[in-house]
């Protein structure tokens, strides 16, 4: 019986709407923009947070750094104080040197120092090409995905080889499809040999990754980075049941040794976890959904209140048509569920247009920008089910506003 009488409804719903073709059209309008505008900064916003984590991939969670500037402020303190910040001396060589015989939660550590030059081959060249300076156990420390060649001996790191693994895009730009390995190029006016490519990270919100970068052994690249070069880093890698906050506490503590600092006195580093990093971009990634979901809130509205007003004109209309119903026994609930699987229908129909156009439009900006946007299945659910909501929402009061109509008084409003 109710399975009969819901099948009913959706029957009336259908052949109104059909009838009605313009009606509809310009009804799903605002279904279809509030749809369009609420999924589709949604799914900007996940293909960002997909982005950003995607870039920490390589970095483990049991990887500490140390390094001169912080993500945020420090020791309680509300302010970022830049300006204590800047007095700090960036990690080197000869403190890691000194670091490596303190600690005894460490299983690896590792040295990196950036800079930036002119990569050449013949007569292509790639301005601002990364310098990428590294001790041997970098790749113990950090995920390297080397698509061709091979990772540093070390005995090539030790005795200082002009040896070099290049980015996608050094590659490219140098040596198009043919093979580098083996090639000798030219970083900063330095002669190097490629003995190997990192596969292609693409575009991110933080860069291109190893994809300009031109990585050498630390013992060859310090005549290529500048005695006080800020981008200096050492990496910790912890051992196995080892926790993030022992390694810490024992690293904080062994550094505070190697740059004689006073138990009371100010440290002048600052040591990185990737549970940090993740922490950031988890709030950032709050923010943005926030302000997501405050468009896609107004923007529903104004196609809520478009479907409430053609609802409203469709009872006035079709007033006769349900005094005939009643009067040939149509019950209440009946009429109610007729406009309320008509209210529903326009909404999951302008929803679904909607998430169509969001699909087209994430689709055509992937093949146009290096960037990787993405439209998850919850969404698309998601997406139905709000519009299903704005469906009974928007259709309700009209739908009450039938079913109680008097049918004799209704036939008279002919």
């Amino acid at each position: 019986m109710i399975l009969n009488i819901l099948r009913e409804s959706f029957l009336f719903a259908l052949h109104a709407l059909t009838n009605n073709r313009l009606r509809t059209v310009l009804s799903l309008l605002g279904v279809t923009i509030g749809i369009f505008s609420i999924i589709f900064v949604l799914s900007v916003v996940d293909s960002m947070e997909a982005e950003m984590k995607s870039s920490f991939d390589t970095i483990g969670s049991d990887v500490l750094f140390i390094q001169k500037w912080p993500f945020g402020p420090e020791d309680g303190a509300e302010d970022y104080e830049w300006w204590k910040y800047m007095r700090r001396r960036p990690p080197a060589l000869r403190d890691m040197s000194s670091l490596e015989g303190r600690l005894e939660s460490a299983d690896a550590m590792a040295f990196e120092a950036k800079s930036s030059g002119i990569a050449a081959y013949q007569n292509n060249s790639l301005a601002d090409a990364g310098i990428v300076a590294v001790t041997y156990k970098y790749n113990e420390t950090i995920a390297l995905n080397i698509s061709e060649g091979r990772y540093f001996t070390p005995i090539e790191c030790e005795a200082g080889k002009n040896f070099a693994i290049i980015g996608s895009t050094v590659k490219l730009q140098l040596f198009g499809n043919d093979s580098p390995l083996g090639k000798e190029m030219k970083i900063g006016g330095q002669k190097v040999y490629v003995i190997g490519v990192f596969a292609k990270e693409g575009t991110s919100l933080f860069g291109d990754g190893f994809d300009r970068a031109v990585m050498m052994p630390f013992q060859f690249a310090t005549r290529l980075i500048p005695p006080n070069a800020e981008e200096t880093k050492i990496l910790i890698k912890s051992r196995t049941g080892i926790s993030n906050k022992q390694l810490r506490d024992e690293v904080t503590g062994a550094f505070r040794e190697v740059r004689r600092i006073k138990p009371q006195g100010e440290k002048d580093f600052s040591i990185i976890e990737s549970s940090m990093i993740n922490e950031i971009v988890d709030s950032i990634i709050s923010v943005f959904n926030i302000v997501g979901m405050v468009i896609g809130i107004f923007a529903i509205l104004v196609g809520a209140f478009s479907i409430a007003n053609i609802m409203f004109v469709s009872v006035a209309e079709r007033t006769p048509l349900i005094g005939i119903q009643k009067s040939l026994g149509a019950k209440n609930y009946f009429i109610l569920i007729q406009y309320l699987f008509e209210s529903i229908a326009l909404c999951i129909i302008g929803g679904a247009v909607g998430l169509l156009m969001v699909w087209l439009v994430v689709m055509g900006l992937s093949a146009l920008i290096d960037f990787n946007f993405i439209l998850p299945l919850n969404r698309i659910f998601g997406g139905i089910a709000i519009s299903a909501v704005v469906g009974v929402v928007a259709g309700v009061i009209p739908a009450i506003k039938a079913s109680r109509l008097n049918p004799v008084e209704a036939m008279r409003s002919v």
